[in-house]
This record gives C-alpha cells, sequence and structure tokens, in this order.
C-alpha cells in the first residue's frame, strides 16, 4: 500500500507502471485492477474555471488517507494498493487524484476503489481555492456528489 501528496504534476500511467513493477504485484495473484483518475475540470457551479489551489493538512491529511486504504483492506480482499493525490496549484485537466486497487476479483476491486474513492472526497483534509475565468477567486464549500445509484 502506498499514499502520496505531490505537489506538481504526475502522469497516472507511469505511477501504476512503476508502483507495479517495484511492488511486484503482477505475480500471478492479481486479477483485476480497478483504476479511477479525477482531473480538474474547467467549470464548477456554472461558471468558467481557470485554476485552483489544492491545500491539505500535512500529517494529518496523508494518515487519513492511510486510514481510509486500510478500512477498504479490512472490507475487501485488497491484495494492493495506490492512492496518489495532487496539492498546490493545479490546471484544468491535470490529474488530481489516483486511486488503483489490485484484487483477485473484479468486485472487490470495484468496491475498494469506489469506497477510497468516495471516503477520500468526504474524509480527507483538503481545501479547494479556484480561480475563474473572471479573475474572482472562491473557497469550495463542498464536494459535488459523485454517487448516483444505478
Amino acid at each position: 500500500m502506498a499514499v502520496m501528496l505531490m505537489p506538481g504534476g504526475f502522469d497516472p500511467w507511469l505511477e501504476i507502471q512503476k508502483y507495479q513493477h517495484s511492488a511486484g504485484i503482477m505475480d500471478g495473484k492479481v486479477g483485476a485492477t480497478s483504476i479511477f483518475i479525477g482531473t480538474m475540470r474547467d467549470f464548477n457551479d456554472g461558471d468558467p474555471v481557470k485554476g485552483m489551489t489544492l491545500e491539505h493538512y500535512p500529517g494529518m491529511t496523508e494518515k487519513q488517507l492511510e486510514t481510509i486504504v486500510a478500512e477498504a483492506q479490512q472490507q475487501w480482499q485488497v491484495l494492493d494498493c495506490l492512492v496518489i493525490h495532487r496539492v498546490g496549484d493545479i490546471l484544468p485537466n491535470e490529474p488530481i487524484v489516483l486511486v488503483a486497487v489490485w484484487t483477485g476479483h473484479r468486485g472487490d476491486a470495484f468496491d475498494a476503489s469506489r469506497y477510497i474513492m468516495e471516503a477520500l472526497k468526504s474524509r480527507a483534509p483538503f481545501w479547494k481555492k479556484e480561480r475563474l475565468l473572471s479573475e474572482d477567486e472562491r473557497w469550495v464549500a463542498e464536494n459535488t456528489n459523485g454517487y448516483r445509484s444505478v
């Protein structure tokens, strides 16, 4: 398991490859990998957004992310997990978050990945300040609802 905060941009596909190689994940036990990559939109609440600053509480944020991953590992048969989250200045289309979960079966991979992402959005101490096209700035009061039942 690895949790990382990145102050600069990252390539999620490269990070997945590096982690799989270094952790020896592809050793025959893995039957499923669920990957979620969140990117910055250029709009929010009906306004065009040209960038944002993502702040965090050093030490506390990493600990909360590790707790969330540990909870997922207790509920599902997770073999390994990688969570990377951006901090600092971010532009539209740049990756903000990567959640990769390796399991023996697809159900565990899907469920654990979704759990980690939803818990991260609601519990991890991150604060977003958007820079609007109008040159105004605003703090984002709440996250958008990412969960919709089918």
